[in-house]
């Protein structure tokens, strides 16, 4: 209007505006905040409030990392949600900026009444961290938990096909084309749900470690969608995954079947930044094999540092990736516990046992010096 188009009063009505604006958004801030109230003093629960300021997503993923708060809630769809939307912007963002706490999504608003918890372990620390999650909720609902893994048999049937159908003769051979084709039939195939069916075995005995009893379940397929496909029918109550997977760098925000499963599944979704690593030897029990020659190599450790050395060789071979324990795995296993100078001083006393006749299979030692062996003699009789 006319009555405006003055300097002097566009500047007041734009004073009067971002005063009301502030002092409305402020107001709208603490009306939030007093239903929350009211909701924790009738369930006797202590609260502090906060106010804060700025892009939302921003400031709540900074506040987020600075208080290292055990678990973020937030609704997957926000006001502005509406038919087709699928995620919010804001819940997305924090998701992929915050490391340090577990994000509870709310999907589902209805009573909590009914329903499983679902995780889905891949054997990646996270999804192991999510484990551990899933069995404090189960036990503190009084809710049933299952553990469930997902491998792909069939996606290299599918690089396979695309790849013949651009290799040309001569690069088939040098790469070996059949041979490889074969052998990813015959081992990869079978390979594949062995690993991930151990990592459901671990998940089992971590769970009986805390006294729950756990389902579990191997589903073959791309992971995601078997994934939603299960949670879909099952209905549970809540769905665990790791934010990132066990083939993801660290400093990955989000993984792929992470955020689809935030997007799709029907349920609410826990995106798990806890870390948990089952013990080394329940780990090895289901997910490592020795070869024979490696074996009888351990036959040369005395007895009572086996135990031991078996430990320090798994825990390598897991931080490494290995599966199956070699010699040449032994080496390097050996080579990381002492430099290769205070290797070459420890054979001496591997080989005086061998000229003293001494049977390690028989030798005693109190756990201190078994210890002791760890960073000493144990190189040396583990070295030839």
């Amino acid at each position: 209007p006319e009555e405006y188009h003055d300097e002097k009063e566009l500047d007041r009505q734009r004073q009067i505006h971002d005063s009301l604006i502030t002092r409305g958004l402020q107001i709208i801030t603490d009306s939030y905040l007093d239903f929350v109230d009211q909701k924790c003093a009738e369930a006797n629960i202590p609260l502090e409030r906060r106010s804060l300021e700025g892009r939302n997503w921003k400031a709540l993923a900074e506040d987020i990392t600075k208080n290292g708060y055990d678990l973020t809630i937030m609704g997957a769809l926000g006001v502005g949600a509406v038919k087709d939307s699928i995620i919010g912007s804001n819940t997305e963002r924090v998701i992929r900026r915050v490391r340090n706490s577990d994000m509870f999504i709310v999907k589902e608003t209805k009573p909590m009444n009914g329903g499983k918890i679902v995780v889905a372990v891949d054997g990646s620390h996270y999804s192991f961290g999510g484990l551990k999650t899933a069995l404090a909720l189960g036990k503190a609902f009084n809710k049933p938990v299952e553990a469930i893994s997902a491998f792909d048999p069939y996606f290299h049937y599918a690089a396979f096909h695309s790849i013949s159908g651009v290799l040309n003769e001569e690069a088939g051979k040098v790469f070996r084309f059949k041979e490889q084709e074969k052998l990813h039939e015959e081992i990869i195939d079978s390979g594949l749900a062995k690993i991930y069916q151990s990592h459901l075995d671990v998940s089992r005995d971590v769970a009986q470690e805390e006294g729950a009893d756990i389902k579990t379940t191997l589903l073959d397929g791309k992971a995601f969608e078997k994934i939603i496909q299960y949670v879909r029918k099952e209905q549970p109550w809540l769905l665990i995954v790791g934010r990132i997977g066990v083939h993801s760098d660290d400093d990955m925000d989000i993984g792929s079947n992470a955020e689809n499963l935030l997007r799709s599944a029907p349920c609410n979704v826990l995106i798990s930044n806890r870390k948990f690593v089952p013990p080394i030897d329940t780990q090895a029990e289901y997910t490592i094999t020795w070869t024979e020659e490696a074996l009888r190599r351990m036959e040369k450790i005395p007895v009572f540092a086996r135990g031991v050395a078996k430990t320090a060789i798994h825990r390598y071979a897991i931080e490494k990736g290995h599966t199956i324990i070699s010699n040449s795995v032994i080496d390097d296993a050996v080579g990381d516990i002492l430099p290769k100078g205070a290797m070459d001083a420890m054979k001496t006393l591997g080989g005086t046992l061998e000229a003293a006749g001494v049977d390690r299979n028989t030798m005693q030692a109190g756990n201190d010096v078994a210890q002791d062996l760890m960073g000493s003699t144990l190189s040396g009789m583990m070295s030839q």
